[in-house]
């Protein structure tokens, strides 16, 4: 597995912070499938665990007593804090969370986690700062995700494209030792163009590749074969993603 540069991430969101929530719309819809899945209670305390600019400690705000949003990227801090978004902000990594044990009754972490190096060491952070009774919930991307981005790339070139998420069979062997329950659900956007599609993910910061990135800008003929080899859906541009969904009842 290729090593994780914590720095390479956080800029690339922190690039995106400004526009990120018009692209959000995948964050929407895994957060809406989230909180179906989440026992129906109030949860005094809770962190935001790769916060973005903050629309969903927005929400946490309104439904509880206190709210700490947490990011790897400074720029997007700085965004939830322009949007009064929580209580407390906090630069951090979910790996190695700046928290002390058992704090929240709920820790959330919406399409955050699949930038991290273990997941294993994500998930046990995220328990560590709920205290007993609490729970842990998240959404990360599995395998198979961003098919037509690939397909659509191998008319044009061999390189990696976008990174490659882990197989359900392995985020659930993460979960080993956890009492937890999961969904898997597709979410797939249309856009009107390939241009379009790949816009979307670098408006949500999900352009930062693991292996690193090709410098080369695309060429007109580039976007051409893209765009001719793009698998298309009633005429318009598709994107699918395979959202893992899971709750963990910290014990």
């Amino acid at each position: 597995m290729a090593t994780v540069n914590k720095q390479a991430i956080a800029a690339a969101f922190g690039r995106a912070a400004s526009q990120y929530e018009q692209h959000a719309e995948l964050q929407r819809q895994s957060a809406d499938a989230l909180l179906a899945m989440l026992p129906q209670r109030k949860y005094a305390r809770v962190l935001d665990a790769g916060c973005g600019p903050g629309w969903m400690s927005r929400h946490w705000r309104e439904h509880c007593q206190q709210v700490m949003a947490l990011d790897l990227s400074p720029t997007m801090l700085a965004q939830a804090r322009q949007q009064d978004a929580a209580d407390y902000y906090l630069a951090g990594d979910i790996e190695s969370l700046p928290l002390a044990n058992e704090t929240f009754d709920l820790a959330w972490s919406n399409l955050a986690v699949q930038w991290c190096g273990e997941l294993s060491t994500a998930l046990c952070e995220l328990c560590r700062v709920v205290r007993p009774g609490g729970v842990v919930a998240f959404t990360t991307l599995a395998q198979g995700s961003l098919p037509e981005l690939h397909q659509a790339w191998q008319a044009v070139d061999e390189r990696p494209h976008a990174n490659h998420f882990l197989p359900p069979a392995d985020i659930e062997q993460a979960l080993k030792g956890f009492r937890y329950q999961h969904n898997m659900q597709p979410v797939t956007l249309c856009f009107d163009d390939a241009l379009s599609a790949m816009r979307s993910l670098k408006g949500i910061g999900a352009t930062h590749l693991h292996e690193g990135r090709d410098p080369r800008i695309l060429t007109r003929s580039q976007l051409q074969q893209l765009q001719l080899a793009w698998p298309q859906k009633q005429g318009r541009y598709p994107l699918t993603y395979h959202l893992f969904l899971g709750v963990i009842a910290r014990e």
